[in-house]
């Protein structure tokens, strides 16, 4: 830190210098014991194994499976084609249902496929999928529901179930956000047909690059297996078709490396949100979103709804924070819906969002992890709190 901000004129905005002289940032990555890592990279190494499901992997696969008590796991490149993999895997097509707050590679997932994602709306209380939306959008051509479990919480995973069971839907969960939290004392990845992960560097829990996905159905994860491989059951078989979407032994050592000091890292990110909660508690017009503290969660997160109430508008905030260094970020605005190509297929799919689009309005994502400490949050809740008295709108 440089400086210490007294006055409007102290700020970076006018002029004046950063409070940090480098980039704080929301996603910097967990990275766990350097040296458990080279360990299992001279394994590697010495193997001269680097990939097409190595040793590294399967054990990378077994302890996820032990982690999260599914059946089977899957592990992939990256989210996105685990996502793409088991949505052709539960032969999804026509129209599936999605939230329209949510990263925009979950709606791409479909269309990638020629799957037309129908957005739904989301209950502002929870920021995900509202039942009574979901059920609205339904059609003769509706094949699916993809959820989404946003920061870590759970999506209404019984009443996206019952809604799925009463209309003949398969139901799946995107749980990028959700790895190492639970519903009811079970893991996330326990839901729906399956769950994918996103294991990328800016993920509470990364493998560099990499996702999974984990499933308790046997025949969807042989399927999946496949896929992941060309759809090769042999050297020389190929028994359906597939692409590529395998993990690679580096990365899987990272895997296993991150798996060993989660703790530590879940350790930090609490500490983290409970000084983020105090600091901005007094706050008008700020709100820090909530974990249950009686299920498991990664706190990665620390999500505040900029209201009205502040004396500043969301973006200027984030303007602010910007200048001082601070990259907080708006999250997940504008809205898939309102992104390429859904925005010029679907002009007016705004006007049966409305609390997407308010939430989209009022989301500021601000730094955590491992990277940074008190000080650091001390500092950027002081901007925050000076801003609120700032000036008005």
């Amino acid at each position: 830190m440089t400086k210490t901000i007294k006055t409007a004129a102290d700020l970076a905005i006018n002029g004046a210098s950063p409070l940090f002289d480098q980039p704080v940032h929301v996603g910097r990555p967990n990275i766990g014991d350097r040296q458990h890592f080279n360990a299992l990279a001279d394994e590697m190494f010495d193997r001269h194994w680097l990939s097409n499901d190595g040793p590294l992997v399967k054990r990378f696969e077994k302890e996820l499976c032990d982690f999260l008590k599914v059946r089977h796991c899957i592990a992939m490149c990256n989210g996105t084609i685990a996502l793409e993999i088991a949505i052709r895997a539960l032969d999804l097509r026509g129209e599936v249902i999605v939230p329209s707050y949510t990263f925009i590679a979950t709606a791409h997932a479909l269309q990638w496929q020629e799957i037309t994602p129908v957005f739904a709306d989301i209950d502002p209380s929870t920021q995900m999928l509202d039942p009574a939306s979901v059920r609205k959008m339904i059609t003769p051509r509706t094949t699916g529901i993809l959820g989404v479990h946003l920061w870590g919480r759970p999506a209404p995973v019984e009443a996206l179930q019952a809604l799925a069971d009463n209309n003949g839907l398969k139901l799946m969960f995107d749980a990028s956000h959700g790895f190492s939290c639970t519903h009811r004392g079970v893991p996330l990845g326990n839901f729906g047909q399956c769950e994918v992960f996103s294991f990328h560097a800016t993920k509470f829990f990364n493998t560099f690059e990499g996702g999974a996905v984990v499933t308790n159905n046997d025949e969807l994860a042989s399927k999946m297996r496949l896929m992941r491989n060309f759809g090769f059951v042999d050297y020389d078989k190929v028994i359906y078709p597939g692409t590529n979407g395998k993990l690679t032994e580096i990365a899987a050592a990272m895997g296993l490396t991150n798996l060993a000091d989660l703790d530590k890292f879940v350790d930090a990110n609490k500490r983290n949100y409970s000084q983020y909660r105090t600091a901005l508690a007094s706050v008008e017009g700020v709100k820090v979103l909530e974990f249950n503290a009686n299920e498991k969660n990664n706190y990665q997160y620390i999500v505040i709804e900029v209201s009205p109430a502040y004396r500043t508008s969301r973006d200027d905030l984030v303007k602010i924070l910007q200048a001082e260094n601070i990259l907080a970020r708006k999250y997940f605005w504008p809205g898939c819906h309102n992104m390429e190509p859904y925005k010029s297929y679907y002009p007016n799919a705004g006007m049966l969002l409305p609390n997407t689009s308010m939430v989209a309005g009022r989301v500021v994502v601000l730094p955590t992890g491992s990277a940074i400490g008190e000080s650091e949050i001390a500092a950027i809740t002081n901007v925050i709190r000076f801003v609120a008295t700032m000036s008005s709108h």
